[in-house]
């Protein structure tokens, strides 16, 4: 659903690991936040949110507007991506939508909330195409 980015550790973070590492011999201690069952019905409960239709048809005009054939893509989309496709990824927003919100403990999903998930739902499902001399320039270096 999501495309996450963890950076590496700095430096000193790398340096504290190691240390840390080499000093314990003892396994790590485990706090239960949540049971199955309350995970289960947490998942339940959030894919129970309604989305109001103008947040809806914010989020499909968002994913259409990353199409080349969308009918408000901007030029660069146009010319440099192959979009965001199928039912998957409008979904998958609509539920990173309504997760904020159970997060942030409210009773609506707002389009601020697609706007906070849509980086982490379409950066993996926008493919950059090239064409005309990035194409021709990328064939010159092989």
């Amino acid at each position: 659903m999501f495309n996450l980015r963890i950076d590496y550790p700095s430096h000193d973070e790398e340096v504290r690991i190691l240390s840390r590492d080499h000093r314990k011999n003892t396994e790590a201690q485990l706090t239960k936040v949540w049971t199955a069952a309350e995970m289960i019905a947490l998942q339940r409960a959030v894919r129970l949110i309604l989305v109001p239709q103008s947040v809806a048809e914010y989020a499909v005009s968002l994913v259409q507007a990353t199409r080349p054939t969308g009918p408000k893509s901007p030029e660069f989309v146009k010319k440099y991506c192959n979009g965001a496709q199928g039912r998957a990824h409008r979904q998958y927003l609509a539920l990173a939508g309504k997760s904020v919100r159970a997060l942030d403990g409210r009773f609506n999903v707002a389009k601020e909330d697609i706007q906070r998930s849509a980086k982490l739902v379409l950066r993996h499902r926008i493919i950059t195409k090239i064409t005309g001399a990035e194409a021709d320039h990328r064939r010159r270096i092989r």
